[in-house]
Order: C-alpha cells, then sequence, then structure tokens
C-alpha cells in the first residue's frame, strides 16, 4: 500500500502533534463538559484542561462532538 502526498502530509502532521501526554478519547470525554463550560463562557482554561484541548486537534470524532456540545450549550443559555 502506498500513500499519496497529501496522505503523507496528513500522517506527517499528525506525528508532529502527537505529545508523550496526550490523552485518548475516554478520557477527553472526562473533561468535555467542564473545558465546554470554559469555552462557551470565554473564560481561560487552566493548564489540567490543555489536555483536552490538544486531543481536539487530533482527534476529529471528539472535535465533532465538541462542536455539537458547544452547540447545544449556547442553545441552552439562549432559552
Amino acid at each position: 500500500m502506498s500513500l499519496s502526498p497529501d496522505e503523507l502530509r496528513e500522517l506527517a502532521k499528525f506525528v508532529l502533534l502527537t505529545r508523550p501526554d496526550e490523552i485518548g478519547c475516554d478520557d477527553w470525554l472526562g473533561y468535555a463538559p467542564g473545558y465546554a463550560e470554559l469555552v462557551a463562557s470565554r473564560q481561560p482554561v487552566p493548564e489540567p484542561l490543555q489536555k483536552a484541548a490538544e486531543h481536539l486537534d487530533l482527534c476529529p470524532e471528539c472535535a465533532e462532538e465538541f462542536r455539537a456540545l458547544l452547540e447545544a450549550l449556547k442553545e441552552d443559555e439562549v432559552s
């Protein structure tokens, strides 16, 4: 199996973004509610929750879930 130049660039991007102390999807779910509340209210994100932000850079599935969570929080504020 050979990779196209675009696939190689995408793979290299993820390799460069990988951190030795990153969290997985299951761990991210534990951080998600608190992180979303801070982001929705535009408050600074403390260091322990930075891992949640970093995970979203690497995981499109969790990033999509996070966008949906933020939308739900915004709708809840309006009503």
